[in-house]
């Protein structure tokens, strides 16, 4: 029992006096009389010295009454703070300033519904992959009701291999959700709208997608939450050779233990709860809609055509006419008047050429017609369309006949 509490028992129960108590302690009586006239227990309290935001204090709140959502770093620079190492603490003092304002940001808990909405986003990897030395972005999907993770790396994060990667993860997922949400993702979002191609894709789809506010991640925050799982989780203490070996990885992890961990917010474990999410799910479009990497382009005299990086052949008949290419997450093909000129498998290892031999030798066939008919020989032209003897005409009205 303290000297305090002490007193006050001598005084209050035993009923000595100031003296007695005094005598009985061995403090003097002034120390006695202290603590009966005090309700708290004495304890040493230091003035605050300070710090050394202070001086800046006035400025910041004349500043945050004119534009309330500045942000500490703004605030630093505007009113010439230099803090190093105290940064916390300015920023500490800012939000406070904030709150004292009434400038805050409540975050409303969001509850949802089974198949009301899957998350949408794209993680990068802090590690590159090995066989092409590059970092490649991760599509991740979660449903918000059981907080199944869906994830899988793809080649770029051009519109067309997010939506083919979103026609893989949906159909994972077994049904299309009520809503998908994205934010402003430079592959799917334009001036705050969706672009044509991701239009197009929704509408075939039958899907909602739904945009979040700039800077509002709250909205979001599930899948944000699970990019940072990613990223602490999965990552670590791996290697990836290539992208084939990544989602091979990313599956093993996925179904072994993030979809078979137990999340306490939902009250199981999220692959214990995907019949129930499925229940609220649509059925998905059969087949899905067209997802890829589309362009048309007129051919150049050098036969190539160059999709995510990557420059891949073309039939040299082609030159000079309108050829329409079509990448997959695996595959690359190119038409000219509905007729195949060219098919490669997708090179994923940016700053390649991929060149077909048949396209070489068929240019090098071209160029040497073009060199004769500048000498004036004659050679067979070659041509993408079937030509056919007319004889077989004569013979054909002779039967008939």
């Amino acid at each position: 029992m303290s000297q305090w509490a002490g007193i006050r028992h001598m005084s209050k129960t035993l009923h000595l006096s100031g003296r007695a108590i005094a005598r009985e302690l061995g403090i003097s009586t002034h120390t006695v009389a202290k603590a009966l006239a005090s309700d708290e227990e004495p304890r040493y309290r230091r003035c605050p010295a300070g710090s050394m935001v202070d001086p800046f204090v006035p400025a910041i709140r004349r500043l945050l009454l004119d534009q309330p959502s500045l942000k500490a770093t703004v605030l630093a620079e505007r009113v010439g703070f230099n803090g190093g190492v105290c940064t916390t603490v300015f920023r500490a003092r800012v939000r406070e300033i904030k709150a004292q304002l009434g400038v805050v940001d409540p975050a409303d808990r969001l509850v949802f519904t089974p198949g009301e909405q899957v998350q949408c986003d794209l993680w990068f990897p802090s590690i590159p992959i090995l066989a092409t030395g590059v970092v490649h972005p991760v599509l991740t999907m979660i449903a918000c009701w059981s907080r199944f993770l869906l994830a899988m790396m793809l080649p770029t994060r051009q519109c067309g291999d997010i939506l083919a990667g979103m026609n893989v993860l949906l159909a994972r997922l077994g049904g299309l959700p009520g809503r998908l949400l994205w934010d402003n993702e430079a592959g799917i979002v334009h001036d705050h709208k969706l672009i044509d191609q991701a239009s197009v894709w929704a509408g075939g789809m039958g899907a909602s997608i739904k945009l979040t506010r700039p800077r509002d991640p709250e909205t979001k925050g599930r899948i944000e939450r699970a990019n940072g799982y990613l990223d602490s989780s999965f990552q670590p203490a791996r290697t990836f050779t290539t992208i084939d070996d990544f989602n091979t990885q990313l599956d093993d992890w996925l179904d072994g233990k993030a979809n078979r961990r137990w999340v306490r917010a939902a009250g199981g474990r999220p692959v214990d709860l995907l019949d129930d999410e499925r229940y609220g799910l649509t059925v998905l479009p059969d087949p899905l809609p067209r997802a890829g990497i589309e362009l048309t382009t007129r051919l150049s005299r050098d036969y190539h055509v160059r999709v995510g990086g990557v420059d891949y052949s073309i039939d040299p008949t082609a030159i000079g006419r309108v050829v329409t290419v079509t990448a997959s997450l695996t595959l690359v093909r190119a038409t000219c008047d509905g007729v195949l000129v060219a098919e490669h498998a997708r090179c994923l290892r940016p700053h390649q050429t991929i060149t077909d031999p048949a396209h070489v030798a068929q240019a090098a066939r071209l160029r040497r017609q073009f060199q004769d008919a500048q000498h004036g020989v004659a050679r067979p032209v070659l041509s993408l369309v079937e030509t056919r003897d007319l004889a077989s005409y004569d013979q054909l009205w002779q039967e008939v006949a």
